[in-house]
C-alpha cells in the first residue's frame, strides 16, 4: 500500500485522506522511500527537509479533526533549489554560495504551508537557472528517467525528474524561457507557466522580467489544483497582476468539449527550426483531436516569433551579466556557460537593452491583435525530444527556439505529454493562450488530456528500478 501512495495524484491522495484509507504520515514517508530508492540514479534532489514527517504529523491531526486547511494539505510538493524555503538554504546549484538558511518563505511556498501542503525538499538546477540542461558545480548531473543517458531538460529538470517517478505528486518550478516546459516536455510531465505575475515571487533576482513560477504535476487537474493556491497575493512582488479569486481546477469542468474554439495550428512558430518527425506528428495528432472533438483549427503562425528570439538573446546574457557583475571575481567561480552568457552580457549597449524593451512591447501589442482572432495556439515545445548527454556540445541545440516568446510576452503557456517516440522518449506540445488566459490554457490541457491519456508512471518506476537491482553488486 505504501509504495501505491506514490503513484497517485494530489486529488486522489486528497480523497483517501477525506475517506480516512490514508494518512498524510503514510504518503509522506513513502515517498521519502521511493527518493531513498531511486534518487541515487537520477539525482533529481538536492535537499530534503528535516522535518517532512514532522509536517506530515501535523497535516495528520488536522485530518483527524476533520480541519484540513485545504484540498492541499497533507501532500508533498518539492521546490525547485531558486525559491527559497525558511530553514533551507537557497543554493542556486552554485558553489558561491553559501549554506546559511532562508530566512523567510517566497510568496509561493507560503501560501502552499497556509493550504497544509508539505514543501519537504529542494530539486537541482544548473546553476542560477542559466539554461536547459539540469547539471550543476554543486550538484551534478541530473538525469531522465526514462533514458538515464540523456537530460530532463532544464532549468526544472530535477523538479520533472521527481514527478515523474512518483517522488513527490507536485513540484514548484521556475520558467525564464523555456524551464518549465521543457523539463515537462522531456520527462512526460505536465508543466504550467502562469501569465507573468499571476504568481508571486520574491526575491526576483536579476532575471525578473523573465521568471515566472509555475506548477509541475503529473496531471492537469493537480497543476489547477496548485495554482489556486500559489496565485494568491503577496505585496513582496511589484510585478505582481491583480488578485483574481479563481479556483482553476474548477474552471477545468466549464465547457465540456471545445467546439467553436479557435486554435492556430503552427509546426514552426514561423522559424527556420523544423521540428523533428516524431515531434511533428505528435502536434498533428494533437491537432487532429481538438479538431475531432469541435474545434475550429488552421494553420497560422503567430507574428513576431522569431523576433522575440532575438530579444530574448539581448535580455538574457544581460540578466546573466546583471547577476555576476556584484562578485568580487566577476563570477571566475561559474559554470562555463553561465559565464559565456555574462561575458555576451557586457558587450551589449544600454541602447540595444533600451530598444529590446521597446521592441517586446510592440510585438505584444502584435501578439494582442493575433489572439483577437485565435483563442489558442498548439505548437512544439522544443525541435525534438530528450537529447542524449553525448549530443550537448553543440550550443544552438540548446536554444530554448519555441517557448521563449512566451516569457517575453508573458503569455500562459503548458506542456502536455502527447505520447512516445519509437525509442519510447515521451513527446510534449505546447498549449499557449493570450494575455491572462491562464484558465483557458488549463482548460484545453485538461480537454487534451482526457483524450491522449498521461504518461505510465508505474511502468517507468518499474524499468527504472530493474536498471538499479542489475546494476547492484552480487
Amino acid at each position: 500500500m505504501q509504495d501505491d501512495l506514490c503513484e497517485l495524484t494530489a486529488q486522489q491522495l486528497h480523497e483517501l485522506y477525506h475517506a480516512g484509507r490514508a494518512s498524510p504520515v503514510e504518503a509522506m514517508t513513502a515517498v521519502l522511500h521511493r527518493i531513498e530508492r531511486l534518487d541515487s540514479t537520477v539525482n533529481a534532489f538536492c535537499q530534503i527537509a528535516p522535518d517532512a514527517l514532522d509536517m506530515a504529523r501535523a497535516s495528520e491531526a488536522r485530518w483527524q479533526r476533520k480541519r484540513p486547511l485545504s484540498a492541499l494539505d497533507g501532500v508533498p510538493v518539492s521546490i525547485k533549489d531558486n525559491v527559497a524555503v525558511s530553514g533551507l538554504p537557497t543554493r542556486y546549484g552554485s558553489r558561491v554560495t553559501d549554506e546559511t538558511s532562508a530566512p523567510d518563505d517566497s510568496p509561493c511556498v507560503a501560501r502552499l504551508r497556509e493550504s497544509g501542503a508539505i514543501c519537504f525538499a529542494k530539486t537541482t538546477l544548473p546553476e542560477f537557472a542559466h539554461k536547459i540542461v539540469t547539471d550543476s558545480p554543486l550538484t551534478g548531473v541530473t538525469r531522465n528517467p526514462w533514458d538515464t543517458t540523456r537530460t530532463p531538460g532544464g532549468s526544472s529538470g530535477g523538479a520533472a525528474a521527481a514527478v515523474s517517478l512518483g517522488m513527490a505528486p507536485a513540484a514548484i518550478g521556475t520558467d525564464g524561457g523555456g524551464s518549465i516546459r521543457i523539463p515537462a516536455a522531456f520527462t512526460g510531465t505536465f508543466g504550467f507557466k502562469p501569465s507573468f505575475g499571476r504568481v508571486p515571487h520574491a526575491p526576483r533576482g536579476p532575471f525578473a522580467l523573465l521568471s515566472h513560477v509555475g506548477p509541475m504535476t503529473r496531471c492537469v487537474a493537480d497543476a489547477a489544483r496548485v495554482l489556486t493556491v500559489i496565485s494568491r497575493p503577496d505585496n513582496r512582488d511589484w510585478y505582481a497582476l491583480p488578485f483574481e479569486p479563481n479556483d482553476y481546477e474548477l474552471g477545468l469542468k466549464c465547457k465540456p468539449t471545445p467546439g467553436g474554439i479557435r486554435i492556430a495550428h503552427s509546426p514552426s512558430l514561423g522559424l527556420d527550426v523544423m521540428p523533428e518527425s516524431d515531434v511533428r506528428e505528435a502536434l498533428a495528432r494533437a491537432a487532429s483531436t481538438f479538431r475531432d472533438l469541435g474545434a475550429r483549427v488552421q494553420m497560422e503562425d503567430p507574428p513576431g516569433v522569431a523576433r522575440c528570439n532575438a530579444i530574448h538573446s539581448i535580455l538574457w546574457p544581460a540578466c546573466c551579466r546583471q547577476l555576476t557583475a556584484g562578485m568580487a571575481d566577476g563570477g571566475a567561480a561559474l559554470d562555463p556557460s553561465l559565464q559565456a552568457y555574462a561575458n555576451g552580457g557586457a558587450t551589449i549597449s544600454r541602447e540595444a537593452l533600451l530598444g529590446a524593451l521597446i521592441e517586446r512591447g510592440e510585438l505584444g501589442a502584435a501578439v494582442n491583435t493575433f489572439f483577437e482572432r485565435h483563442d489558442l495556439v498548439v505548437c512544439p515545445v522544443y525541435p525534438r525530444v530528450a537529447m542524449r548527454f553525448a549530443e550537448l556540445s553543440a550550443v544552438d541545440e540548446l536554444f530554448p527556439h519555441f517557448t521563449a516568446w512566451c516569457n517575453q510576452l508573458g503569455l500562459p503557456a503548458a506542456s502536455i505529454y502527447a505520447g512516445t517516440t519509437s525509442e519510447g522518449m515521451p513527446i510534449g506540445i505546447q498549449i499557449v493562450g493570450g494575455r491572462h488566459a491562464d484558465a483557458l490554457v488549463l482548460w484545453a490541457s485538461h480537454i487534451l488530456e482526457l483524450a491522449l491519456g498521461r504518461a505510465p508512471l508505474t511502468d517507468l518506476v518499474h524499468r527504472l528500478s530493474s536498471s538499479i537491482e542489475v546494476r547492484k553488486p552480487r
